[in-house]
């Protein structure tokens, strides 16, 4: 029997339209510890030194205080084989952070995140931070809204999905930057995140940027709420203590339509 013609018409349609339209973030099948990167995404920590010079540099924010070559150091994985990017450099010792964070030379709007994380001591502190504004929180022992897995100082800590120090994690987001009209926010930041594959926030709005100046991209202007519409990299705080990071990429979005959820 001869294959009807038009719905192969329909199909080749269909895969042309596709094509032209922005990418997708990925869907729930691929989250967790070992998620592997959509076709498109790019790889920000892959255990290699090279990448890490390669993407990555030192935020010089108003407490800068250490000097390229990024000090951070790649080590052994304590759990499974390959290296990993440790959290590392003395400018930041004693908990004085924004003296040595690490920040990727490409910025960003809208995308999907993974990166997994493993606070090697007890009471371990460090922060992934969208846009280099939005500090997603990894500090452990703390279940307050300054702590694990909190969208700092404003969301719950969703501490029950933490598999706990020495133990490797992993945050799924999906982001969207703040919306602007005439120079002035109309939109506020959104994201949604999985931690360790079960969902923790969904769709959540980010009214600021906490910390002060110190902290990142706008934390100085308006108490943090003079947000400004230019993108920002994805940040990784240091804060003196031993955490380590692999396994993180990121795959440009395009959320015109407002919702983060995957």
């Amino acid at each position: 029997m001869k294959t009807p013609f038009f719905p192969l018409v329909s199909l080749l349609l269909i895969n042309l339209a596709s094509a032209d339209e922005a990418p997708q973030a990925s869907t729930a099948d691929s989250l967790g510890l070992g998620a592997k990167p959509p076709a498109g995404a790019d790889m920000l920590l892959d255990g290699t030194r090279e990448t890490l010079d390669a993407k990555w540099t030192y935020w010089e924010g108003p407490r800068f205080a250490s000097a390229l070559p990024i000090k951070w150091k790649m080590v052994d994985d304590p759990v499974d084989e390959g290296q990993v990017l440790m959290t590392d450099d003395p400018a930041a010792a004693g908990g004085k952070y924004g003296a040595a964070d690490i920040v990727t030379k490409k910025k960003y709007r809208d995308f999907r995140l993974h990166i997994e994380f493993l606070v090697v001591k007890e009471g371990g502190n460090s922060g992934v931070y969208l846009q280099n504004r939005y500090e997603i929180q990894i500090l452990d022992g703390d279940m307050t809204k300054h702590g694990m897995g909190a969208i700092i100082n404003e969301s719950e800590s969703p501490y029950e999905l933490y598999h706990g120090a020495g133990k490797w994690n992993a945050y799924d987001m999906i982001f969207r930057a703040a919306r602007f009209e005439d120079g002035k926010r109309t939109e506020p930041a959104k994201v949604t995140i999985y931690f360790n594959g079960k969902l923790a926030h969904e769709d959540f709005s980010i009214a600021k940027v906490w910390g002060g100046a110190n902290s990142g991209i706008d934390g100085g202007n308006d108490n943090g709420r003079g947000i400004t519409d230019t993108p920002g990299g994805l940040k990784l705080q240091c804060e003196g203590h031993e955490v380590l990071y692999r396994n993180a990429w990121i795959q440009e979005l395009n959320l015109n339509d407002g919702d983060t959820r995957f």
